[in-house]
């Protein structure tokens, strides 16, 4: 597989693999995985359990899988179509599904007023709920170069979050992936992608994003955006591998599957494909709730990030 498109492929598929990894020691304390899966490499780690199968990914891979279907038949950017796909699988029952992300879908607000509606009301929006989905539409505009990734990716944010701060690590993380995807480092890159972040919003991104900063010293749960980006680019830099990044960001307890699967797409943009343990691809699966019994495998998630990767459908 050529370099950048193993790196394409690595993104998606190292998103669902962590989602999936990291679904089963969901609020679940610090170190429960390694003192699960002590040693490295042994296998048996999709284990599976808290209501999800062996390698069943969540409601994060299943969301970047509807933008991801949405940019390629719309061919682009369409954002009414992509909240009308995410109303469907709402009303569809997944077995997960974020309580402010739910209630934006089914308020019965238009696309454009939903989410800015609930954070009018609640003034807390600033989840990791698009920062969870965002592996694929980081690929996808990628090629447009920074600025229109880091568009891309508060608009798509918006739909769902009304807090700019969600948008805004939605956007770092586009653009990291970008970097990652040229063959350069996008830890190296941190301070030009900070200098483009908004004003408001520049110094608490700066903070968990510095080369310092450990999970322990988050101020709030890592369910939150600022947090959970943090996580994975501390477990990003502090780590050799793809497996190695995988197991921290699960260690850290918490929101373990958001987290891995920010921390995955992240980790697989810059080690590639063939990083990615082939025992954590072979049982992933993705259901499509709403969407005519529809589930991704491996193979699928692997076309679907070549289609991405190229903007076809």
């Amino acid at each position: 597989m050529e370099q950048r498109t193993g790196r394409v492929v690595a993104t998606v598929v190292g998103a669902a693999v962590g989602d999936a990894l990291g679904a089963p020691f969901e609020f679940g304390p610090p170190g429960a995985f390694s003192a699960r899966f002590p040693e490295p490499g042994h296998g048996g780690e999709m284990c599976g359990g808290g209501g999800w199968e062996p390698g069943e990914a969540t409601d994060d891979t299943q969301m970047a899988v509807l933008v991801a279907e949405s940019l390629l038949r719309q061919g682009g950017l369409d954002l009414p179509d992509i909240f009308a796909r995410f109303q469907r699988w709402a009303a569809a029952d997944p077995k997960d599904i974020g309580l402010q992300t739910e209630d934006v879908l089914t308020n019965g607000m238009p696309w454009d007023l939903a989410a800015a509606r609930h954070f009018e009301v609640n003034r807390r929006a600033a989840g990791n709920g698009s920062l969870m989905r965002a592996s694929t539409s980081a690929v996808y505009f990628a090629r447009a170069g920074r600025v229109a990734t880091m568009d891309a990716a508060r608009r798509i944010a918006a739909l769902t979050q009304g807090d700019r701060a969600a948008w805004e690590g939605t956007a770092v993380f586009h653009e990291l992936v970008r970097v990652a995807l040229e063959g350069a480092d996008p830890l190296v890159a941190l301070p030009d992608v900070l200098a483009v972040v908004h004003p408001d919003h520049r110094r608490r991104y700066g903070a968990v994003l510095a080369a310092g900063w450990h999970p322990d010293q988050a101020t709030e749960f890592n369910g939150a955006v600022w947090p959970c980006l943090g996580t994975a680019v501390w477990a990003l830099r502090t780590t050799a591998t793809f497996e190695d990044a995988l197991r921290a960001a699960v260690d850290v307890g918490g929101d373990t599957d958001t987290v891995a699967a920010v921390t995955g797409g992240l980790a697989g943009a810059c080690h590639g494909w063939d990083a990615i343990p082939a025992r954590w691809t072979e049982p992933l699966h993705v259901p499509l709730p709403g969407f005519d019994g529809r589930v991704l495998r491996s193979a699928d998630l692997i076309g679907l990030a070549h289609r991405l990767g190229t903007g076809l459908e």
